[in-house]
């Protein structure tokens, strides 16, 4: 079970690399959050795209997936919604001073938990993530090599494996960044009405993708 040739794990690998380091609203939201508040809510948005992402693995193993592929209904209602999510946290970000940069310890604590959950919804909320694994996985299903649910399963959870090595530093790096930024409140103020324009940018490109 589970029997690939080694060109297989270099290419799977390899395509896993470059689709973790593509931007999007995934990575938009983690740094996002790194930036603003600090590194362990930057690694609470982290897990919480994680788990987003987790599911998406989920409904591809199971078959779910194909339902956004072919339900013009169901798509466009995952799409909407997540278009509305991120085109909201934008407007908050818009409408703030920079006083998320300055922002006590005790507020970080907690708004952590709130932090994770809206990381899940910004991943769970993108259709095309669910789309992009129902025509990514399925390419690296080997005849033989176990059944295909749990083939998918395996190269899907792979891929956030993969994750765990490539934006645990951009957190790092991201909040060494954020706290050289809070010490300037009007910078602050900038980053967050450039944050703030990129998700309803990204928000607005969700909204008219089709797929």
């Amino acid at each position: 079970m589970f029997d690939y040739t080694i060109l297989h794990w270099m290419t799977f690998l390899s395509a896993a690399v470059l689709l973790n380091l593509s931007p999007g609203p995934d990575i938009a939201f983690i740094l996002g959050q790194t930036l603003r508040n600090g590194r362990r809510q930057g690694f609470a948005a982290m897990f919480g795209i994680w788990t987003g992402a987790g599911l998406h693995v989920v409904m591809a193993a199971a078959g779910l997936s194909a339902i956004l592929a072919t339900s013009a209904l169901a798509f466009s209602i995952v799409k909407w919604l997540g278009a509305a999510y991120l085109i909201w946290i934008g407007i908050k970000m818009l409408l703030s001073r920079g006083d998320s940069f300055v922002s006590n310890g005790n507020q970080k604590n907690l708004n952590r938990h709130s932090v994770y959950w809206q990381g899940a919804l910004v991943s769970a909320l993108n259709p095309k993530v669910a789309i992009f694994f129902l025509a990514f996985l399925p390419q690296f299903v080997v005849e033989g090599a176990g059944s295909n649910g749990a083939q998918l399963f395996l190269h899907g959870g792979l891929i956030i494996v993969v994750a765990a090595f490539i934006e645990p530093p951009l957190v790092m790096v991201g909040s060494r960044l954020g706290s050289f930024l809070k010490k300037n409140r009007q910078v602050g103020l900038w980053i967050d009405r450039g944050l703030g324009a990129l998700f309803i940018a990204l928000g607005a490109r969700l909204a008219a993708s089709t797929r």
